[in-house]
């Protein structure tokens, strides 16, 4: 088999450990007994088994069990010999990547009820900011001279986290057949929007260059945290993640062309 050392962001997860050790130990499994044993959410438990897709399959009643791959590497696990790569504390660009897609603000929505006041005054921080700025939200830009009025502006961006929102529930099932866990996609979701949402505040202090600037590194983290929201919201890996933000981006950019905002 392969050295293990390729697999240490998967590895060192230890719930994707625990989904290998009980796959190996009881063969194959059922999605609702699994989650019920590794008391994680069902975004979550998706997540970890798209992450492990390569060592997992499903049988004709949809039960998991471990692939050959999946069975030399538990039983690897069970021997003990793990490679010290995976033993060693965190390394530092593991550390950046997991805070700059706040992956452990994410895990914590596996109860969105909690969170759910957070996301809310998010939505909120950034539909009054937009107005007492004075610029129009059409999701990831801003444009001056807006066409509404105060309430106008903070309703108008409400309605445009709330419309990805739909969006992503339709595409997520459309391209990868996963539906249900809305409440804590939405959490997600709104949590993502959180450097949209800073940067009127930011504008009213710095130069319009220096916004242009601003704002595109706030953009583009905001489609980093959007990923993450994506895989841990509807239980799908980064990749997938990624491509479904782009798709959404692009779909913002082709809507504000046919509307004549860039010219």
């Amino acid at each position: 088999m392969e050295d293990l050392s390729r697999y240490y962001t998967l590895l060192r997860n230890p719930a994707r450990r625990k989904i290998v050790e009980v796959l190996g130990t009881q063969e194959k499994i059922g999605f609702k007994e699994l989650r019920q044993t590794l008391g994680l959410g069902v975004g979550t438990v998706y997540y970890h088994l798209d992450m492990l897709s390569d060592f997992i399959e499903q049988d004709k009643q949809r039960k998991y069990r471990l692939n050959n791959r999946g069975k030399a590497l538990h039983r690897i696990l069970r021997e003990g010999q793990i490679p010290a790569t995976l033993e060693i504390g965190e390394a530092f660009s593991h550390r950046l990547a997991k805070w700059l897609f706040l992956s452990p603000v994410f895990a914590k929505t596996i109860k969105p009820l909690r969170f759910l006041p957070i996301s809310l005054a998010t939505l909120l921080l950034g539909a009054f900011g937009s107005a007492y700025a004075k610029l129009e939200p059409t999701l990831f830009f801003y444009w001056r001279y807006p066409e509404y009025g105060f309430t106008g502006i903070m309703t108008l961006y409400v309605f445009n986290w709330i419309g990805l929102f739909l969006f992503a529930e339709i595409l997520t099932y459309l391209l990868y057949r996963r539906s249900g866990n809305d409440l804590q996609l939405f959490t997600c979701l709104a949590l993502a929007s959180f450097p949209i949402a800073a940067f009127p505040y930011i504008y009213l202090f710095v130069s319009d260059l220096v916004a242009q600037y601003i704002q595109i590194a706030l953009q583009i983290w905001s489609l980093l945290l959007l990923s993450a929201a994506f895989c841990f919201g509807k239980g799908i890996r980064l990749d997938k993640g990624i491509v479904l933000s782009l798709i959404a981006i692009y779909t913002n950019i082709a809507l504000l062309f046919m509307q004549g905002r860039f010219t």
